[in-house]
C-alpha cells in the first residue's frame, strides 16, 4: 500500500511574459509516462523529467496572436509513445505537437545521468474542428496508438486521428433490451436504466468525461444527466467506431467524474456530494462501497464536489481531489492512507486539531484540487491546485510490501520502500515501534533509480534491494552494503522479482535481447558471476513466485504452476565450493475462467507428528491464492481442486512455518487476511472443515484497526499485527507539513488464547500466555480476552432466555470458566476482572463473578496486596452483589488504608462515594438496577466540583448519622495525626484531596493538636518539614497561611509568613501588637539558626518605623487643626 512521507515538492511552472498577466492561465493536462512529465497549460507546454531529479527538458510557448486567434488550450492528450501531443483550443482548433529528443543527456553534479535527455517541442499540425460552427463544449480526450476520441456537448463522440483528421462522429448505440445483462443492484439503477424506446442515448445529455481501459477493452462515458455507459470496443482499437456499443447503462445520483482500475475491474465514480462510489465491473457494476470524509467531520460544504480521481499504477489505491479543498489517498478497501486536510472535527491520529482562526497556510491544496496524477511507479502524486497557474505539488510516497507478484514475503521485517530509500519498521529496546530510514548508496541508486523490489531474509537480518538493474544487499547487524564489484555484470541483470532461499538470494532476471526469463541463484556472501550457484531458464514470463524451505513455486499465464526442489551440496561459505541442484517435482496446469493470481503462497503442513526436521524435507501440498479481484482461495497441488475462502481481500500472511519456533506466539494460526471486511484469522482444523475463520477484529469492535491504520505484517515474537498511519509535523520554516508514516501495533494474543480455549487446549493456552507475560500489552490482552468471552456469553443468554437453566455457571466448564481459570495464573487477574465489569452492564455482574470469584474475596485479596485503587473498583460491584452495608464497610476499611498510605485523591473519591451511599441508603435497592459502568467513574475519577459536602460540616456528631459520623471521625483522626506531627505538605494534600473542612478543624483544635509551644521551635520545625526551597512547598505554605489568616491563628501566621518572607502580612500584624514585635525581633536575633532572616527583620523595622513616623505626623496635624475634631 502507499504511505506519504517527507515534504511536498513544488515544481515551478514558467509563465510567458506576454501572457503572464492573464488570470486564466491554468494547467489543463498533466501526465507522466516513461519518466517524463508533460504539463499543458492554457498558453504553453512544458516537458519535465519525472525521474530522480526534476528538470525541465523542453517547453513551447504560444504567442499572443495565436492565443487570440485560435483560443486558449482547453483539452490535451499525450500518445503512449511520448512522441505526439494533441491539444484542442477554445476556438475548436486542433494542434498536433511532436517531441524531438536531442540525445544530449543531463549533467548533474558533474556527471551524466541515465534517463531523459533534452527535448524540443514543435507544432506540426493546425486543423479546424468540424464542430467549431456548432459552438459545442468538449470533454477530455482518450486515445490509443492511432486514434483519439473526444466527447461533445450534444452527446456525440468525435473520432480524431493523430494526423489531425476528423473522420467521423457517432452517437452511442444501445443493444436491444433483451440483450442487456440484468443488473441486480437496486442501488445502481431504478428498475432498468436502458432506454428501451430508442437505441441511442438521450440527445439532451452532454458528455462530460470519457475513460478508456485498453486492458478491459472498455470505454466509460459519463453524461451530464449522471448516466454512465459502459461500452465495449473492438480489438482493432478506437477506429472501429461501429463496434463501440453500450453494453450497460446505469444511473447515479450526482456523478461528476470517473476512473477505472483495470486490474481489479473497479469503477470509481466521484459525486458532487463529495463521496466516491466504487462499482464492481465484474459483477454487473454492483456497488461495492462508498468512501468519503464524512466520518472525519467533513461534509460537502467543506470539501465541495469531487473534482478528480486517479488510481495508482497497480490499482491498489486511489487519489481523490475535491474542488474546494484537499486531496486524499484511499486503499480500495476504504482505508484512508493520506490526507492533506487538517482535522477540525472529530479526533484523528493522522491530522492535528485546528484551532479557530488558525492560519491554514500549512495545508497543501487548501484552495481545492483540479487534477491529480501518479507517476508510472507510484512514488509521486502530482497535484494541481484550483487557482491561477503557479506550480505543481509532488507528494512522495512509499510502497508497503503487499506480498504480490514475483517478490517474496517479508515476514520478519515490515518494510516501506520509496524511490531511493527503505523505511524499516522495528521495535526498539522498549518494544515501541519505530521507523528507520535507510538511504541507498548513491553510486547504485543514481544509475539504477528507482527502487523496484525489496525483500527481507527469513531471519530479518538481510535486505535484498533491486532497482532497474542489478541488486544490492544490506546487513542490518553490521550496517554494511554489499554490491556487485563489476558494474557490467550489474547492468546485465534486470530484476523482476526477488526471493530468499535460506542464505541464497534468488533473482528473476529478464533478458531483453532474447525476451526470456531466468532464475539466478547467488550466495549472500558474494555478488559476482563467479559465485553464481545456478541459472534456470524459465518457460515464459512468470506472474507469481514463492519459496518455502527448499521448494520454489513459479506460476505462468494463464495458470501453469511449476514447483522446483533445491538441493545444496557443500557449505555455503566463501572458503568452500557449494553445488546447487534444481529439479522439477510438480507441474500443474489449471483451467479456470477466474481472474489471474496476484499472489500465491505455500501452506506449511500442520500435523502433530511432524517434527521440524521432517518438515524441512516435506513437499508442500497446498497453496493460498489471492486473485486480482480480491478472491482468496486454497488450492490442492495434488489434484488441482480449489476452495474459495473469502473475497474483497487485499493482502494476507501465511504464519506457520515462517518463524522461529521458540519466539513464535502465533504458531496456531494458519494465516491472516485483510480487506474491506477487516482483519480475519484462519486456524487449522482437524475436522471436516480444514480451516476455521474467525473475524476477531469484527467481533471486538474497539480493537478493530482504525480506518487510518493499514496493516503491514506481523511481529510473531510479541504477537501483534503491525500497521502504519499518517501523521503530519509542522515547521515555521516550511510552507507545507512533513508527512510522517507512524507505526501502530495491534495485539492478537487474546484471539489466539480464545481459540485455544475453545478447542480445549488449556495447557497450550497457558504456555502461550506465559510466553507473553512480559510483553507490554499482556494485561490489555487478558482484559479483552475475558471481555469478548463474557460478551459472547451474554449475547448467547439473551438469545436463549427460555433456557436459563443451562446458563454459564451450571456446568463449571464453560468458556468463561476456562478463561477465568487461565487468567487466575497471573497477577493481572484482579485488575482484569474488575476492568471487564466496568465495561459491562451491572445486571450481568452476577454471571461474571460466579465464574471469576466472589467480589468480596477479590476485594480482600487486593486489600491485602495493597492494590488499593484496584480494590476501590470492586466497591460498586460489592454494593450490587452483596448489599450496601457490606460495600460501606469495605469502603471505610479502604478509606483508612488509603489515608495511612497518603493516597489522598483516591481517599477523596471514597469519601464522596461513602457520603452519597449514606444519603441514598434507603433508595439504593431501587437505584441499584440502574447502576452502569459510567457510575464507576464517580469515585474512580476526581470530581470537578471542589465544594465540601454539607454532611461533614455539622458542628456536632449527634446531628450526623452513624455512617457519616464514621467518615468524619476517620478524617479528623487523620488530620490530628498529621497536625501533631507537623506533616504539613501531607496535610495540604489531604485537605485538597478529601475536601476536609480545615477551618472548622483549626477553630476547634486551636489549643489542641494545632497549638505551637513556642515560636522558635515552631519556626525551626516547620521550616524543616516544608523545605521552602521547592515551589510545591511554597504553594503548600501559602495554602496554610490563607487558612490560618481566616481563623486569626497568630502563632501560625507569624511562622508561615516568616518562612514565606511575607513582610506585608507581618507588618500588618505587628503594627497593632508591639509586644509581639519585640518578642519576634529578640527571637530572630538571639538564635544563630535564624541568621538568614535578619534581612527580613531589617525590612520589617524600616516599614514599622515609617508607619510610626506617619502616625506621629498624623497626630501632630490633628492637634494643630482643632477644627478637624
Amino acid at each position: 500500500m502507499y504511505m506519504a512521507y517527507g515534504w511536498p515538492q513544488a515544481i515551478p511552472i514558467e509563465s510567458d511574459a506576454s501572457t503572464s498577466s492573464s488570470p486564466s492561465d491554468r494547467v489543463v493536462y498533466l501526465k507522466a509516462i516513461n519518466r517524463l512529465l508533460l504539463v499543458v497549460s492554457s498558453t504553453h507546454l512544458e516537458l519535465w523529467s519525472a525521474s530522480q531529479h526534476k528538470v525541465r527538458l523542453g517547453k513551447y510557448f504560444r504567442d499572443a496572436d495565436s492565443v487570440e486567434r485560435e483560443g486558449e488550450n482547453i483539452q490535451a492528450i499525450w500518445s503512449s509513445d511520448t512522441k505526439s501531443i494533441a491539444v484542442l483550443t477554445s476556438s475548436s482548433y486542433l494542434h498536433i505537437y511532436k517531441i524531438h529528443f536531442s540525445g544530449k543527456r543531463l549533467v548533474i553534479g558533474g556527471k551524466q545521468t541515465p534517463g531523459p535527455v533534452l527535448a524540443n517541442i514543435l507544432l506540426v499540425i493546425i486543423e479546424k474542428a468540424p464542430f467549431s460552427e456548432k459552438n459545442l463544449v468538449t470533454c477530455n480526450f482518450v486515445c490509443d496508438s492511432k486514434n483519439m476520441l473526444l466527447g461533445l456537448s450534444d452527446g456525440q463522440i468525435q473520432l480524431v486521428s493523430w494526423n489531425g483528421e476528423f473522420p467521423s462522429s457517432f452517437r452511442l448505440c444501445c443493444q436491444p433490451p433483451h440483450a442487456v445483462p440484468d443488473v441486480s443492484s437496486t442501488a445502481l439503477i431504478e428498475a432498468t436504466s436502458v432506454q428501451e424506446s430508442t437505441q441511442c442515448c438521450p440527445r439532451s445529455s452532454a458528455i462530460i468525461q470519457l475513460e478508456l481501459s485498453s486492458q478491459l477493452r472498455l470505454l466509460v462515458v459519463l453524461f451530464s444527466s449522471c448516466q454512465i455507459a459502459l461500452c465495449s470496443i473492438s480489438k482493432k482499437g478506437l477506429k472501429q467506431t461501429q463496434s463501440i456499443k453500450a453494453e450497460r447503462w446505469f444511473n447515479t445520483e450526482d456523478a461528476v467524474c470517473a476512473s477505472v482500475a483495470s486490474d481489479q475491474q473497479i469503477l470509481a465514480v466521484g459525486c458532487s456530494r463529495g463521496v466516491v462510489e466504487l462499482y464492481d465491473l465484474a459483477e454487473n457494476a454492483t456497488l461495492l462501497r462508498t468512501i468519503s470524509l464524512y466520518d472525519w467531520g467533513y461534509s460537502k460544504e467543506d470539501t465541495g464536489p469531487v473534482s478528480c480521481i486517479a488510481w495508482t499504477p497497480d490499482n491498489c489505491a486511489l487519489a481523490v481531489g475535491w474542488k474546494f479543498r484537499g486531496v486524499t489517498v484511499w486503499s480500495a478497501s476504504g482505508c484512508r492512507l493520506m490526507c492533506t486536510i487538517r482535522q477540525t472535527g472529530l479526533g484523528s491520529v493522522s491530522s492535528p486539531m485546528v484551532k479557530p482562526n488558525q492560519d491554514l497556510k500549512f495545508e497543501p491544496l487548501f484552495g481545492g484540487t483540479s487534477q491529480v496524477h501518479w507517476d508510472e511507479f507510484g512514488y509521486k502524486l502530482y497535484a494541481i491546485e484550483e487557482r491561477p497557474l503557479e506550480r505543481i505539488l509532488a507528494f512522495s510516497f512509499g510502497k508497503c510490501c503487499l506480498n504480490r507478484g514475483l517478490s517474496g514475503t517479508s515476514y520478519a521485517r515490515q518494510i516501506i520502500y520509496g524511490d531511493d530509500r527503505v523505511l524499516i519498521i522495528q521495535p526498539d529496546d522498549t518494544e515501541e515501534l519505530k521507523i528507520m530510514h535507510l538511504n541507498l548508496p548513491v553510486s547504485y541508486i543514481s544509475q539504477n533509480w528507482p527502487v523496484l523490489h525489496v525483500v527481507a531474509s527469513k531471519d530479518g537480518m538481510y535486505l535484498a534491494v533491486a532497482g532497474v538493474h542489478g541488486l544490492i544487499l544490506y546487513d542490518l547487524r553490521f550496517k554494511k552494503w554489499r554490491v556487485f564489484g563489476d558494474v557490467t555484470q550489474e547492468q546485465k541483470i534486470e530484476c523482476k522479482g526477488l526471493l530468499w532461499l535460506g542464505k541464497i538470494i534468488v533473482v528473476c532476471n529478464y533478458i531483453e535481447s532474447s525476451n526470456t526469463y531466468e532464475l539466478l541463484f547467488y550466495p549472500r556472501y558474494h555478488l559476482d558471476q563467479s559465485s553464481l550457484l545456478y541459472r534456470k531458464t524459465l518457460l515464459g514470463k512468470p506472474i507469481v513466485m514463492d519459496v518455502l524451505q527448499d521448494y520454489i513455486l513459479v506460476t505462468y499465464r494463464p495458470f501453469d504452476v511449476h514447483i522446483f526442489h533445491v538441493k545444496i551440496s557443500g557449505e555455503l561459505s566463501p572458503s568452500s565450493t557449494p553445488i546447487l541442484q534444481l529439479s522439477t517435482v510438480r507441474e500443474l496446469s489449471i483451467m479456470t475462467a477466474k481472474s489471474h493470481p496476484a499472489s500465491m503462497r505455500f501452506i506449511p503442513e500442520f500435523t502433530a507428528e511432524n517434527t521440524s526436521e521432517k518438515n524441512n524435507s516435506q513437499q508442500p501440498s497446498r497453496c493460498l491464492i489471492l486473485r486480482a479481484n480480491g478472491e482468496l482461495s486454497v488450492i490442492d497441488l495434488d489434484d488441482g481442486h480449489e476452495q474459495l475462502l473469502s473475497n474483497s481481500v487485499e493482502l494476507f500472511w501465511v504464519t506457520g512455518g515462517h518463524f522461529e519456533e521458540k519466539s513464535n506466539l502465533i504458531e496456531e494460526v494458519s494465516w491472516l487476511d485483510y480487506g474491506h471486511q477487516g482483519m480475519q484469522v484462519w486456524y487449522p482444523s482437524p475436522g471436516v472443515d480444514p480451516f476455521i475463520q474467525e473475524d476477531f477484529l469484527q467481533l471486538d469492535p474497539e480493537l478493530e484497526f482504525d480506518r487510518e491504520v493499514y496493516p503491514l505484517g506481523l511481529l510473531p515474537n510479541i504477537g501483534v499485527v503491525v500497521g502504519v498511519s499518517q501523521r503530519m509535523s509542522f515547521s515555521a520554516c516550511s510552507e507545507f507539513p512533513c508527512f510522517e508514516p507512524s507505526p501502530q501495533a495491534q495485539t492478537i494474543l487474546h484471539c489466539l488464547l480464545r481459540h485455544l480455549l475453545q478447542r480445549g487446549k488449556n495447557e497450550e493456552a497457558l504456555r502461550l500466555a506465559c510466553l507473553s507475560a512480559e510483553k507490554p500489552h499482556f494485561s490489555h490482552c487478558l482484559e479483552w480476552l475475558l471481555f469478548t468471552v463474557f460478551d459472547a456469553e451474554i449475547s448467547r443468554q439473551n438469545a436463549t432466555k427460555d433456557q436459563l437453566s443451562s446458563g454459564m455457571s451450571s456446568s463449571g466448564n464453560s468458556l468463561l470458566d476456562k478463561t477465568c481459570r487461565l487468567i487466575k495464573n497471573f497477577p493481572e487477574y484482579l485488575e482484569v476482572v474488575v476492568s471487564v465489569a466496568r465495561k459491562t452492564d451491572g445486571r450481568h455482574w452476577a454471571d461474571l463473578f460466579s465464574a471469576a470469584g466472589r467480589s468480596t474475596e477479590l476485594f480482600e485479596e487486593c486489600f491485602q496486596r495493597r492494590w488499593y485503587r484496584t480494590a476501590a473498583c470492586y466497591i460498586l460491584v460489592i454494593a450490587k452483589l452483596e448489599g450496601p452495608a457490606v460495600s460501606q464497610y469495605c469502603a471505610l476499611r479502604l478509606l483508612q488504608a488509603t489515608l495511612d498510605e497518603s493516597l489522598y485523591e483516591l481517599a477523596g473519591e471514597l469519601v464522596r462515594f461513602l457520603l452519597r451511599s449514606g444519603r441514598e441508603y434507603e433508595n439504593l435497592a431501587t437505584e441499584s438496577d440502574t447502576l452502569s459502568p459510567k457510575f464507576l467513574g464517580y469515585f474512580l475519577f476526581r470530581s470537578t466540583s471542589h465544594k465540601q459536602s454539607s454532611d461533614l460540616r455539622s458542628n456536632s456528631f449527634k446531628e450526623l448519622s452513624p455512617h457519616i459520623a464514621s467518615v468524619k471521625n476517620i478524617l479528623e483522626s487523620h488530620a490530628t495525626h498529621l497536625m501533631s506531627g507537623k506533616e504539613l505538605s501531607k496535610l495540604v494534600a489531604f485537605v485538597k484531596g478529601t475536601q476536609f473542612d480545615l477551618v472548622e478543624y483549626l477553630q476547634r483544635e486551636r489549643q489542641g493538636s494545632a497549638r505551637l509551644e513556642n515560636f522558635a521551635s515552631g519556626l525551626e520545625l516547620i521550616g524543616q518539614k516544608l523545605q521552602m526551597d521547592t515551589l510545591q512547598s511554597r504553594l503548600d505554605a501559602e495554602f496554610l497561611l490563607a487558612h490560618m489568616c481566616s481563623v486569626k491563628f497568630k502563632e501560625w501566621i507569624v511562622v508561615l509568613a516568616t518562612l514565606l518572607r511575607r513582610a506585608e502580612v507581618l507588618v500588618d500584624l505587628f503594627r497593632y501588637d508591639l509586644r509581639l514585635w519585640n518578642a519576634y525581633s529578640r527571637t530572630l536575633q538571639s538564635h544563630a539558626a535564624f541568621h538568614d532572616y535578619l534581612d527580613l527583620l531589617n525590612m520589617l523595622e524600616e516599614q514599622l518605623a515609617s508607619l510610626s513616623n506617619l502616625k506621629l505626623q498624623n497626630g501632630s496635624a490633628a492637634v494643630s487643626d482643632p477644627s478637624s475634631s
